[in-house]
């Protein structure tokens, strides 16, 4: 049908029938196998390719033909393939079965093997090789599990259930018989009744009692009405602490930023740091810093060691601790104990004093106050009250001889310590003033006005107490060759010019020579070089006498 020319009456016509298709009015095509095509799927889609040569509109080329692997396959547990009667080569030593080696053989080990008696051969395994495809199906838990396995588990519990039940009541007609008869007895048949409807009803389990508008459960025995918020109901925030089904745990906390008196729920961790815990880690800690410190003990090694070690060191804490308390009761008293008897009398006086709402006298003397400052208060552990002590126009404690108000007492050896310092800065002061007093008259004697020379600098330019001797005319003669020297340097050629530097065959440089350089050298800073004398020669050219 694709790719056949049709004429444009059968076009028309084809297309009519498209539309009363859609519109309900003709029925729908039929595919090869006399299903409906939905007229409203494009022609693209139900048009077959040419090479499949197919005359009719169909959807089978748009099926994916591929199978899908089931994710829930898993070994048959069990099952066997082969019955032997006698044992083969190859096979298990033990059972007879060829699909496992002896050394793998879970039966158990026989007195003779079925090789040697050929007897009670063990069927054939059947051995499976499971290839799951997809992500999902390799790391389902639960992938092979069989619910009705529990089944078994539950039979056992009836079993063991209803023994109990029949002990307890051969127990209660046993009681029942030794009774007296009575209305004592009356009594007692009827506790015996309600103990009997108890026991026979308590391993059972009874469904949920709802109202019929959907309310909350109905009263039921033996079930406990759990109307609290589950654990992952509590921050629905995925981020938040994460729970796993299958043990049912959430390990941190959902609700971190809430206070701890207002949560049921702190996390399954919660549980790990209490009882015990926290004396554990103590003795940790303390088992790990003897052991820094050089004490050989460990924890895991030698646990016994590690906890009379630190029972030790809490003992001898603890008589410390007592010690320290017990000396600083016996130094500084108890503000906490009752003061005695004849201490309360002598705050006592007979003096009748009355006063008003605001404070003032009405009856009896009135104090008068001495000072606007407060007397007699001794603060920061000062034995002597403020302004006992002056010293250079400056008041301080006697105790300590500090001048500083709000500065706690340092006692004796701290009014030593300011006498010490007062000394040694009058020592100071007296050598910086004898000092001064040396170098003020070091720079008199030293002056212009006695003939002082100053500074007398030396041949290569260092300080030296007294110049050298040095001869004029040697100067004059260092000076002509020095001249001669330049001009010959300025006359040659450049490229056969020599450098200006000492060979090591040639002579030391002389007192003289020295001198000769010195008072040819240019000087720019010197304000008088450019100055010309009488004949015309400037300063800086030889206008300096030389000597």
């Amino acid at each position: 049908m694709a790719g056949r020319h049709v004429s444009a009456d059968e076009f028309r016509r084809q297309k009519e029938l498209d539309e009363a298709r859609k519109a309900g009015l003709a029925p729908a095509a039929l595919d090869e196998d006399g299903k409906e095509i939905n007229p409203h799927i494009p022609d693209y889609m139900t048009n077959a390719p040419w090479y499949l040569n197919k005359d009719k509109p169909t959807l089978q080329h748009q099926r994916n033909w591929k199978e899908k692997q089931a994710d829930n396959i898993w070994y048959d547990r069990g099952a066997k393939v082969f019955q032997a009667t006698k044992w083969r080569k190859g096979s298990c030593e033990n059972c007879g079965s060829i699909t496992h080696q002896t050394k793998d053989c879970l039966e158990r080990p026989r007195m003779k093997g079925a090789k040697w008696t050929n007897k009670n051969i063990a069927a054939d395994e059947k051995i499976q090789d499971i290839k799951l495809a997809t992500w999902d199906a390799k790391r389902d838990r639960w992938n092979g599990f069989d619910a009705k396995d529990y089944n078994k588990v539950v039979e056992r519990y009836e079993q063991l259930e209803a023994i109990r039940k029949d002990l307890k009541q051969k127990e209660q007609v046993e009681e029942a018989l030794k009774t007296e008869e009575g209305a004592g007895n009356a009594d007692g048949d009827d506790d015996v009744k309600i103990a009997e409807d108890e026991d026979a009803g308590f391993g059972e389990v009874k469904k949920r009692l709802r109202t019929p508008g959907g309310g909350a459960t109905g009263t039921v025995r033996n079930l406990r009405i759990r109307e609290d918020t589950a654990k992952y109901l509590l921050n629905l925030d995925v981020n938040s602490a994460h729970y796993d089904p299958k043990s049912r745990s959430m390990r941190e906390d959902p609700q971190p930023n809430k206070p701890a008196n207002e949560k049921t729920f702190q996390g399954d961790n919660f549980v790990r740091k209490g009882g015990d815990f926290a004396a554990w880690q103590t003795m940790q800690m303390h088992s790990l810093e003897a052991f820094d410190k050089g004490q050989d003990v460990h924890l895991q090694a030698n646990p016994s060691l590690a906890e009379m070690l630190y029972k030790q060191f809490k003992e001898k804490k603890a008589l410390l601790e007592q010690k320290s308390s017990k000396d600083v009761v016996e130094k500084y008293g108890n503000a906490a104990e009752k003061l005695p008897d004849d201490i309360k009398q002598l705050g006592g006086t007979e003096r009748y004093v009355e006063y008003d709402r605001m404070g003032r006298v009405i009856k009896g003397q009135e104090t008068k106050v001495k000072s606007r400052y407060e007397e007699d208060v001794l603060i920061n552990n000062h034995t002597a009250v403020w302004g006992s002590w002056w010293k250079d126009g400056v008041w301080g404690f006697a105790c300590c001889h500090q001048c500083v108000k709000n500065s706690y007492c340092t006692g004796a050896a701290g009014a030593t310590a300011v006498a010490e310092s007062q000394a040694l800065t009058a020592a100071n002061m007296e050598a910086h003033a004898a000092r001064s007093a040396e170098e003020e008259e070091k720079r008199r004697l030293e002056s212009k006005l006695n003939d002082y020379k100053g500074y007398v600098p030396g041949v290569w330019g260092t300080e030296t107490e007294k110049p050298e001797d040095i001869d004029p005319i040697k100067v004059k003669e260092a000076l002509k060759r020095l001249e001669d020297k330049e001009r010959a340097a300025l006359e040659a050629d450049g490229s056969k010019r020599k450098f200006n530097s000492v060979d090591s065959t040639s002579e030391m440089v002389t007192p003289e020579e020295m001198e000769a350089f010195r008072l040819k050298k240019q000087r720019a800073d010197d304000p008088l070089a450019m100055v010309a004398d009488s004949n015309g020669v400037t300063a800086g050219n030889g206008g300096y006498d030389y000597l």
